[in-house]
């Protein structure tokens, strides 16, 4: 596999604030305790973590039943006792997605094995861990996934009510929902299009009845990172709730004073010409129920005598009675965004998290949360980011000397691109000579005027810009004359669009990544495994056969 790098500069939509943390700017240092690179730090950190030994116990204890109940390879089962005997924990986590979602989803765990070992080799014993957001109740955002088609854009799969039980309660964590029997034709639609592979049979065996988006993914998971280890996660068990008590009273109990400073933080971030990626108000608790079904915010009530009234839907509830609700029945409690990270390292030994660009965003906030409630704020470090180029788009690139780069800047400009370096031979040498000549001649011209009148210089650069932007325009509408009048730059154009930049998105956000691994092949996991450094933060653009 061939990889070059694509600086996230050249990304688009890429954040200001995620730019400057991969520099790690000073204007971001009051925000991260750590700079991204990984290796300066590993042995320090490793001696700021702190972890009870009790708790350690049951939570090895509680992730030696999930991971077994999920199909756990000997490896995995290996890195919960290393887990039990001491080693730390890199930590990734996401969304439940059908299919086990985006192809990000697959580079996340890759980087926390990357993280693990290159944490080991350093002499810090570390294994890594995947934490399933089963308690996300947005199942419209995890419920769908795009396959790679053989001809077209990815193929959108989608699982409606008719696909769960009938008792599907709007708002639900994901992890509560459980599919019925119309999972069975759309994991059979989706089998048909991958092909005969491992993986078509890992999708029948995890996401069938009586199965929910939490224990398929995991499922899918643990066959495909068998050999990496890696530990899977599922917060949504009631074990793991118990352990998570005192930091559910903590939200509620210090609700004010976490409020006051999440706003002070998000007041600085905005001061350093940043964005907060969750809106903070007064009322804000970083906690929600679980009633009827239905996860519910929990909000303070700033009218009531000391603070000490919250709002749950319409039900208004004191803090000790919500403080005692709390503790019979943690079960009905899930962290928000904002504390979630807090209690994922409050269960787990964690030396770095990994995410992306939105989660290194979050981590800007969260860090007051982690010093109130810990004393100590994980560092974040950006995951593993790449899009894979297939032979046939890599063709067509090739053949008119294209980039990743050129294709990111939208269909359109690919489009023209194609089209002006499909013109004919002799048109291009008559453009070429155009420049050329413009150049040569104003060069001269400028230093002619340079010495008659110094003063002229820029009006006489001014000329020289505005000749060849005037030479540009012709050449680009010469260029969608030819592909007007070429059917080929279209479908060539819409091959690159759709592999590449789907929907104007990066490809590992938009298809799924058993696309590629039923491609490709089990080499695909261990191909990209040796490209990831960990210190290198560029997108990868990576050859696939």
């Amino acid at each position: 596999m061939k990889s070059q790098c694509l600086p996230f500069t050249q990304i688009p939509h890429t954040t200001r604030l995620f730019l400057d943390y991969l520099s790690y700017a000073p204007a971001v240092r009051d925000f991260y305790p750590r700079s991204p690179i990984f290796s300066e730090w590993v042995k320090d950190e490793s001696q700021r973590v702190t972890y009870d030994a009790a708790r350690r116990a049951k939570v090895s204890d509680i992730l030696t039943r999930q991971n077994r109940a999920w199909g756990a390879s000997p490896n995995t089962l290996a890195n919960i006792d290393r887990l039990r005997n001491g080693a730390l924990a890199a930590v990734t986590g996401q969304q439940v997605g059908l299919f086990g979602g985006p192809l990000f989803s697959i580079f996340k765990a890759l980087t926390a094995v990357k993280l693990a070992d290159e944490a080991t080799a350093a002499g810090v014993d570390c294994v890594p861990v995947f934490w399933l957001a089963t308690e996300d109740h947005d199942l419209a955002e995890v419920s769908h996934v795009a396959l790679l088609a053989e001809q077209g854009p990815p193929e959108p799969f989608a699982v409606d009510a008719n696909a769960f039980e009938s008792n599907l309660v709007t708002e639900a964590p994901v992890g509560t929902i459980k599919f019925g029997p119309g999972i069975i034709p759309v994991v059979d639609r989706a089998a048909a299009l991958l092909g005969d592979s491992d993986i078509s049979t890992w999708l029948r065996e995890a996401y069938r009845p009586g199965e929910n988006l939490g224990s398929a993914f995991a499922l899918l998971f643990a066959r495909l990172f068998a050999d990496w280890g890696v530990i899977l996660l599922d917060p949504a068990d009631k074990d793991f709730h118990d352990l998570a008590k005192p930091l559910f009273r903590a939200a509620i109990e210090r609700s004010s004073e976490l409020d006051d400073a999440l706003l002070a933080r998000g007041q600085a971030i905005e001061a350093a010409g940043y964005h907060q990626q969750v809106k903070v108000t007064s009322a804000t608790t970083p906690l929600f129920e679980v009633k009827n079904g239905a996860r519910t915010v929990i909000r303070r009530r700033n009218n009531s005598a000391n603070g000490e009234e919250f709002a749950i839907g319409e039900e208004h509830v004191s803090r000790a009675d919500l403080v005692d609700r709390i503790e019979k029945s943690s079960e009905n409690f899930n962290p928000s965004v904002l504390l979630r990270p807090v209690v994922q390292d409050y269960l787990l030994p964690t030396l770095a998290y990994t995410g992306g660009a939105a989660e290194v965003a979050y981590f800007a906030q969260v860090g007051v949360v982690y010093e109130k409630l810990l004393g100590r704020v994980t560092p974040v470090l950006p995951r593993f980011s790449a899009t894979l180029i297939e032979p046939k788009p890599e063709r067509i690139l090739t053949r008119y000397q294209l980039s990743l780069r050129d294709v990111l800047q939208g269909p359109d400009k690919v489009r023209e691109g194609i089209a002006a370096r499909s013109l004919p031979s002799e048109l291009q040498v008559r453009f070429e000579e155009a420049y050329g000549s413009v150049e040569r001649s104003m060069t001269a011209l400028r230093e002619s005027i340079a010495r008659l009148d110094s003063t002229l210089v820029d009006t006489a650069d001014s000329a020289r810009s505005s000749m060849t932007h005037q030479i540009d325009r012709l050449r680009t509408r010469v260029a969608r004359a030819e592909e007007l009048r070429n059917e080929v730059i279209t479908r060539h154009a819409e091959v690159l669009t759709n592999a590449l930049f789907p929907h104007k998105s990066l490809q590992e956000r938009e298809v799924a990544g058993v696309s590629f691994l039923a491609r490709c092949g089990p080499d695909l996991l261990a191909n990209l495994y040796q490209l990831i450094r960990p210190d290198c933060h560029d997108h990868q653009v990576i050859e696939v056969q």
